[in-house]
């Protein structure tokens, strides 16, 4: 009998361990989803998006609706209403319409463990490329608008760049009138805003709400557009932060000397004791950190070391300053307070890529050149840049 050569399982462990440092889980690399209510935008569009459970109800009406008034408008689509209704998704896809993910069974996501919000993500996925050969990507709305951080952090694992919550809610399932849910809408109309509406059957009044709702926002200057045509209509030079660990509202509004009750309207912020890591706020306009501080986004290789070196500062003055518990962990796109004794770079502005965007677009909008940008991010590949990423803008 030939000899029987096995591996020791010692070298076994070693060759999977190598593997594993070699090449890390995709998800541990992703960002979370960034959170968005509201697009802060000096112009005058609203975004009209509309939930579709297991119940298509009244969407045929709806439909006909928006196609009568040219309106596009954006669909947040269960797993099971695309498998269930392939057709009907299909025609949603047709008329030109957005589709986001709102997962397949519509459960409560912050009761599901990170296994069960992925399998979600993924089967509502697949029933919608089934049924129409798009992907819901980079869109998603959690049922209920049921999210925290862990969400946040599987919707962008499975490549779910913006979770796309709501500025008016019309509580239209209730099953309220007509008039009750046009009126939310115009009564709370403001640029940048995104309406919630449903499909169902139990949203009865929705159909015939559009009509005079469209025609009400257009007589006050409204343009309505999808939700991705909403995230690129932000305006030049606005003041964004990026939320951090352990950041609370009370701390950032002192960083750029604001009160917290400006940022809170600004953001349409429900619970102002409620923010999460990776959300992104509109600092009120005019607002810039206090003198004594900066901040800055840190960048694929950074380490504190380098960082505070170059702000003639040190390592334990920035974890102090940003409640850094490890000073050897730090990630891509966090933003960090630099306290001030040193010489500081130039101060810079933060963009958040949307959709569609190019290095070009993004240049030509903030008046400086793609190398500048490529070279303050320290970007390899000026072609590739993600929905979500976090540019620094050289002043």
């Amino acid at each position: 009998m030939a000899a029987t050569h096995k591996t020791p399982a010692a070298l076994t462990t070693l060759f999977v361990l190598l593997l594993g440092l070699l090449f890390p889980a995709a998800a541990n690399a992703a960002s979370p989803s960034i959170l968005v209510s509201r697009v802060t935008t000096s112009a005058k569009v609203m975004a009209l998006t509309f939930d579709f459970g297991s119940d298509p109800g009244n969407v045929w009406r709806i439909l006909q609706v928006l196609a009568d008034r040219g309106v596009k408008a954006t669909f947040f689509v269960t797993g099971e209403a695309a498998a269930n209704h392939p057709d009907v998704i299909r025609s949603v896809v047709a008329q030109g319409h957005e589709i986001g993910n709102h997962s397949y069974s519509h459960p409560y996501f912050t009761q599901l463990t990170s296994a069960q919000m992925a399998d979600e993500l993924s089967r509502t996925a697949t029933a919608i490329r089934n049924a129409t050969g798009q992907s819901p990507q980079p869109f998603f709305r959690p049922p209920y608008g049921d999210y925290n951080s862990p969400v946040l952090q599987a919707a962008g694992d499975a490549g779910y760049t913006h979770t796309i919550m709501w500025t008016i809610d019309t509580v239209d399932w209730q099953g309220v009138s007509s008039a009750a849910v046009r009126d939310a809408v115009l009564s709370r109309a403001t640029p940048g805003a995104i309406a919630l509406m449903h499909v169902g059957g139990g949203a009865s009044g929705t159909p015939d709400a559009l009509p005079a709702m469209i025609d009400g926002l257009r007589a006050a200057g409204y343009q309505l557009v999808t939700v991705s045509e909403l995230l690129g209509s932000t305006p030049t030079g606005q003041t964004l932060y990026v939320v951090k660990p352990g950041d609370t509202l009370y701390r950032i509004a002192s960083l750029y000397g604001v009160p917290v009750s400006a940022i809170v309207s600004a953001n349409n912020i429900a619970n102002p004791n409620l923010i999460y890591p990776n959300q992104v706020l509109v600092i009120p306009t005019g607002a810039t950190p206090s003198p004594s501080t900066g901040s800055y986004t840190v960048q694929p290789g950074d380490t504190l070391y380098r960082i505070a070196a170059r702000y003639g500062t040190t390592v334990t003055a920035i974890a102090n300053a940003n409640n850094i518990a490890n000073p050897n962990l730090i990630y891509p796109g966090q933003v960090l307070v630099i306290p001030g004794g040193g010489s500081t770079p130039p101060a810079t502005r933060t963009y958040t890529v949307q959709p569609g965007d190019t290095l070009y677009s993004i240049a030509g909008r903030y008046g400086t050149t793609v190398n500048a940008i490529v070279t303050a991010n320290n970007i390899a590949d000026p072609n590739l840049i993600l929905p979500g990423q976090v540019l620094v803008i050289p002043g």
